[in-house]
């Protein structure tokens, strides 16, 4: 069975990293609101992470689906960072490109642990927070982050060792349908596809498949994905906002030069009647290796906004046109054919 087919065909989703609190302080009825758009837009695949404001998501998630039955809709959570009773001061726990991303969250602190022993702890605390008896899939989450540095071969290790063994091991018990990574860099994703001992039944790459950054996943990633049979779920498909009109690009504050490329992408899509989004969106679901797409939102209406987004017609010069201008890689799969 493909990832796809696990997914039960929900191939627009919806990350929930935004009802951890990231960026800014989301008041409880609005995050319970966003997802209760989410369903009424027919979304029914959700993805989490303890990561996620400490754990605020997943709660957050966890009481808008109890109001659902839980053979209605796929779930997905993280492992790799533990969290734990004591408390930090969250403006300051995370490191390097993702400082401060949720500073709003909750307190708690958290720890890196790709271990078995850590795997099976993380999966029963979100297990608690999500207020479910079962999770979908399970992806071991920022394996390869740059803060690391040098040191992510060895999270790497360890995961291998550990927590890639621990959800081969349910999924054979048949305690999760898939397993995976969940990282925003294409390398840790090539090097588990070359082990033979860890059969991933696919990923979640955030950031590095979208409109505006693909060519790296294109060089390698994507045809390799497609001849292993392990499909991509892709996360941030609007570059962490700014091709949602927002101003992040990579967590932070977007670069004059990335500004610039996006002020190119939506002049052209202004001259043809195209909303950014919808390109974005559809972009990213042409690839074959492309299960699904789960962008984020903290806003109902941004909800609907995504919805349209899928549906809405792009005429073929369009597509002609960004790749005239070289705003698209030359051998990008488009939703057109023959372009």
């Amino acid at each position: 069975m493909s990832l796809k087919d696990k997914l039960a065909g929900s191939v627009l989703g919806f990350g929930t990293a935004p009802l951890g609190n990231m960026f800014r302080n989301i008041p409880e009825a609005e995050a319970q609101a966003t997802v209760d758009a989410a369903w009424d837009h027919g979304v029914r695949y959700f993805d989490s992470a303890p990561f996620y404001g400490a754990g605020l998501s997943e709660i957050r998630l966890g009481d808008a689906l109890s109001r659902h039955k839980r053979d209605e809709y796929v779930l997905s959570t993280k492992v790799g960072r533990l969290i734990l009773d004591e408390l930090e001061d969250a403006s300051a726990r995370d490191l390097g490109e993702k400082g401060g991303l949720f500073e709003h969250g909750r307190a708690n602190k958290m720890v890196n642990d790709y271990s078995a022993d850590a795997t099976l702890r993380s999966i029963e605390d979100s297990l608690k927070r999500l207020k479910t008896d079962r999770l979908d899939i399970v992806w071991v989450h920022d394996i390869a982050q740059d803060f690391y540095g040098d040191e992510w071969l060895s999270y790497f290790e360890t995961a291998r060792k550990g927590a890639f063994r621990v959800l081969t091991r349910l999924r054979e018990e048949g305690v999760i349908k898939a397993w995976g990574l969940g990282v925003n860099k294409v390398e840790p994703i090539e090097l588990t596809l070359d082990l033979a001992e860890a059969q991933a039944d696919g990923f979640l790459l955030a950031g590095r498949y979208s409109l505006l950054d693909h060519e790296r996943a294109l060089q390698r990633l994507m045809p390799k994905a497609i001849e292993r049979n392990a499909e991509i779920v892709v996360g941030g498909p609007y570059s962490s906002g700014i091709l949602a009109g927002g101003a992040h690009f990579e967590y932070q504050k977007a670069p004059p030069e990335i500004i610039a490329k996006v002020e190119q992408m939506k002049s052209t899509a202004q001259r043809h009647g195209v909303s950014i989004k919808a390109a974005a969106l559809q972009f990213v679901l042409a690839n074959p290796a492309v299960a699904a797409v789960i962008p984020g939102a903290s806003r109902p209406e941004r909800i609907a906004e995504d919805a349209a987004a899928r549906k809405e017609v792009i005429p073929a010069d369009f597509w002609r046109d960004l790749r005239e201008q070289h705003l698209v890689a030359a051998n990008a799969p488009l939703p057109v054919d023959n372009v």
